[in-house]
């Protein structure tokens, strides 16, 4: 196989690496390897009633949850109802009300998803769950912000229920929602005259919207002081639910990790938006992978076919579209107008995003050296002149340069286009930036690595949470770090600014610099990711 296809299937398939994978898995080319989980339920739950347990009377019925030493937790909440049959590839319906107490000490069904990121994946449709973890005292005093999470993972992985949020939820004095959401070809199919083309996984997540907006008081939540905030995929969801004329109304700040607004197809590691004619091709594709291209009714040949059958048969990364009724400009074109929802934003990326898939490709035998380093490029920038201009400014000396490339992948995916957002956010509201830049963060795979990594992308996920219920193993300092982070997440979520009269340390207009031994601002970070030359590339 020629370096160009290895290192541009490579490219597909890394972007959508970043949900949880299971630490019994060798290591992967995937800087999502940093979210080992535990498994997560991949089979329909038995919903008999505990004995004990807190409750809570929701629209939909009666819950029942899990006691904890100072918060609550609510799983496998239903918040639409089952997309299977003709509900496959359509808006998503409200959830059946329930009868009795409902079992939610147990997580629901991850969405279809290809095993790996899931162990054992997924294959059952009936995934639109969302769990809530919250202090003890479903009635305090003030209701408590909340903050509603959307998982990373390419569009193709993940599950909500991988992100245990109780050290947010106590520490921030928050609640904390995390969401499964339609994925894959399942989530973003796009045909002609197939209504919501492109965005069922959107929508998905702005039902969940809907339903904490209508029942998030039960569990002692602000349904008036609601944050979206995700990584990834999940960061870039949170630009398309700004850009969406529909999500008016149903969040009052937001929060995106790693997932920058101005994404495009041409820089391959960051999510990005699709044009629908675009992502009717790649339907038409799927369709015909199938064998329902030929079918007189598409669609309901498509609704016939293994769950099993279309995850196979989908390509290794997808896109929600534009163009759309939920999505009508894309995110970097709506901010750009500034016809986006105007709420503050927090937004930030990592110092290494890039290091993980470096290191991956690297692994996967394809090295970077001064004789490849040309040829690497060009599998990513196929343009001459802008291969001959990055491995100018961007030079590989030694017989190891995945640090650099580690670093090309990082500022044109996401440094310098995290910036871009904040720039074109700022014009139009309060935006504070950071960068997470602790060069010691927990390994992101087991086994060493062919290059120190320092923080590649989601790197930050568990300062912020246990990812699959389990803390990280970190030092104090870094322990402490994670308290300052989650004080800035939730300070945020309450005020709309992470910093305090009692803590003015983030000044607006500059970035602030996550790290174990100095948190605090910095005006080198467009600098120092030679934003410069990546804005002025053609």
């Amino acid at each position: 196989m020629s370096m160009h296809r290895v290192l541009t299937t490579l490219a597909c398939t890394l972007a959508i690496l970043t949900a949880v994978l299971a630490t019994a898995r060798p290591a992967l080319p995937s800087p999502a390897s940093a979210l080992a989980s535990a498994p997560v339920s991949t089979q329909r739950t038995d919903r008999a009633t505990p004995a004990v347990g807190p409750t809570v009377r929701t629209h939909d019925g009666v819950l029942r949850g899990t006691a904890h030493d100072g918060y609550d937790t609510f799983a496998g909440i239903p918040y639409a109802a089952p997309p299977v049959g003709r509900l496959r590839w359509a808006a998503p319906r409200p959830a059946r009300p329930w009868s009795g107490t409902r079992d939610a000490t147990r997580t629901a069904s991850a969405c279809p998803q290809p095993a790996g990121e899931v162990p054992g994946g997924s294959t059952d449709e009936d995934c639109l769950y969302l769990n809530v973890t919250t202090p003890v005292g479903t009635a305090p005093r003030h209701p408590r912000p909340v903050i509603v999470w959307l998982h990373g993972g390419g569009f193709t992985t993940g599950a909500g229920s991988s992100y245990d949020a109780h050290r947010m939820a106590t520490r921030g004095d928050v609640v904390v929602v995390t969401v499964n959401y339609r994925l894959g070809a399942l989530g973003f199919l796009a045909r002609p005259g197939l209504v919501g083309s492109g965005t069922f996984g959107l929508a998905d997540q702005q039902a969940a919207l809907r339903w904490v907006k209508a029942g998030i008081g039960t569990f002692g939540g602000d349904p008036h002081n609601v944050t979206l905030a995700g990584e990834s995929a999940g960061g870039y969801s949170v630009c398309a639910q700004l850009a969406s004329p529909a999500a008016a109304g149903l969040f009052e700040r937001a929060i995106i990790q790693s997932g920058p607004c101005t994404g495009r197809p041409d820089r391959p590691f960051a999510p990005y938006a699709a044009a629908l004619p675009s992502a009717r091709e790649t339907g038409a594709r799927f369709a015909a992978g199938v064998g329902c291209s030929s079918a007189r009714d598409t669609m309901a040949c498509l609704r016939t076919v293994k769950v099993s059958r279309l995850l196979a048969a989908q390509e290794g990364d997808q896109q929600p579209a534009y163009a759309t009724p939920l999505l009508p400009r894309d995110p970097a074109g709506a901010l750009a107008a500034g016809r986006f929802h105007h709420v503050p934003v927090l937004i930030g990326s990592n110092h290494d995003e890039g290091n993980g898939w470096a290191a991956g490709i690297i692994q996967a035998g394809n090295p970077v050296t001064p004789e490849t380093w040309p040829d690497v490029v060009a599998a990513f920038f196929p343009d001459p002149a802008r291969t001959k201009a990055i491995v100018h400014e961007y030079p590989v000396t030694g017989p190891d340069g995945g640090p650099v490339f580690g670093a090309v992948i990082g500022d044109a995916d996401f440094a310098c286009p995290t910036l871009r957002t904040g720039d074109l956010l700022g014009a139009h509201v309060p935006v504070w930036r950071y960068e997470f830049a602790d060069e010691h963060a927990p390994p992101l795979t087991p086994g060493p690595p062919p290059f120190p990594l320092g923080a590649p992308h989601a790197s930050e996920l568990p300062y912020l949470y246990d990812l699959g219920g389990r803390p990280r193993s970190m030092t104090s300092a870094q322990w402490r770090l994670a308290t300052t982070m989650i004080d800035y997440w939730t300070r945020f979520a309450r005020t709309g600014a992470p910093d305090s009269p009692s803590d003015p340390r983030w000044p607006r207009r500059t970035v602030q610099s996550l790290t174990p031994d100095h948190t605090g601002p910095t005006r080198t970070t467009a600098t120092r990711h030679h934003c410069a030359f990546w804005n002025a590339l053609p």
